[in-house]
């Protein structure tokens, strides 16, 4: 036999052995589950693109969302998707617009049970599908933008959520929510800041979740897939010195290089949302027979964890809160 000193596959040798030396760890409680939740129907509607996804009714939201909170998950983000869209999103900030009217139906099913959170963006509600309103030359105006979101905020704090997704990498977007937020009452109202989003092409799915009707592109305000990472360190630090509560890279496994970075300097919870198009990558696979579905899902979720989030958002989460993580 040959003398080796040092084995490392002793620690490798049983699953126990595994678990007791493993230095990352995830639980339902570092998960966060994105919900739709659809106006005007009254049946579940299948996202094609997202396997296993629906645009919920108001009713089988509320039914999720107690499921959610049972599983010990740790939250729920939700994005309404309204039957009818306008050039300034006016159903974003409507007390009755399906997205504010979902957020009370969850706070009353689960109380503070689960952290309720909701999406802070225009794109859902405009009729051009850009995360802001636009000038008379078609672009995105940022300050413009701002007071939509500050009334939305307001609108969304009311109806009972506990954190807002600021998500349109508007300049200068958690500084003015914060103040409008503090200001009317809501200082315990969290923001869960979008701080580096790219212009990616992982949303795919996700667009055909909420009804997109973006026409071009959003690369005048999210981050460019090529720039260089100190970008994604200057939009952080911004975010913070605004007064963000927790910060996000998405997406997520294209980015773990940038997630590592952020994860490195921030002194807030870090998060990455796991996107439809690398949820749906997964799920297509998998029903080609081209790899295990679980066991390369949950090996997805896991290496996020490693990257550096403490917060993973998954469309994945229920389902691994209940059957994988056990």
């Amino acid at each position: 036999m040959v003398q080796l000193p040092v084995r490392p596959r002793r620690l490798r040798s049983t699953p126990a052995m595994r678990r007791l030396v493993t230095d990352v760890h995830l639980h339902p409680g570092d998960l966060v589950l994105p919900v739709f939740v659809r106006e005007g129907i009254t049946q579940d509607q299948p996202v094609r693109t997202l396997p296993g996804v629906v645009q919920h009714t108001r009713a089988s939201l509320a039914a999720t969302a107690k499921e959610a909170a049972a599983a010990g998950l740790g939250g729920i983000m939700l994005f309404g998707v309204p039957e009818r869209l306008d050039a300034t999103g006016s159903g974003a900030d409507d007390p009755d617009g399906i997205l504010n009217v979902a957020l009370r139906d969850v706070r009353d099913a689960v109380g503070d049970d689960l952290v309720v959170m909701a999406d802070l963006c225009l794109d859902e509600f405009t009729d051009h599908g850009h995360c802001g309103v636009l000038d008379d030359r078609g672009r995105v105006d940022n300050d413009a933008t701002l007071e939509r979101y500050a009334s939305m905020a307001l609108a969304q704090a009311a109806a009972g959520a506990h954190v807002l997704g600021p998500s349109g990498m508007m300049d200068g977007q958690i500084g003015v929510l914060r103040g409008v937020l503090d200001s009317g009452g809501y200082d315990d109202v969290a923001l869960f800041a979008y701080a580096v989003k790219y212009a990616s092409g992982f949303y795919g799915p996700f667009r055909e979740a909420v009804n997109s009707q973006l026409k071009g592109d959003r690369r005048t305000y999210q981050q460019d897939p090529a720039a260089n990472v100190s970008e994604a360190l200057r939009e952080v630090r911004l975010d913070l010195d605004e007064g963000a509560d927790m910060v996000m890279v998405k997406p997520g496994l294209p980015y773990l290089d940038v997630l590592r970075a952020v994860a490195d300097v921030a002194d807030v919870p870090v998060a990455s949302y796991q996107v439809s198009g690398e949820y749906a990558m997964v799920e297509f696979a998998a029903q080609a027979g081209a790899i295990d579905r679980e066991r390369v899902a949950l090996e997805s979720l896991l290496a996020l964890r490693r990257g550096g989030a403490q917060i993973v958002l998954s469309y994945w989460a229920l389902e691994a809160a209940r059957e994988w993580l056990g």
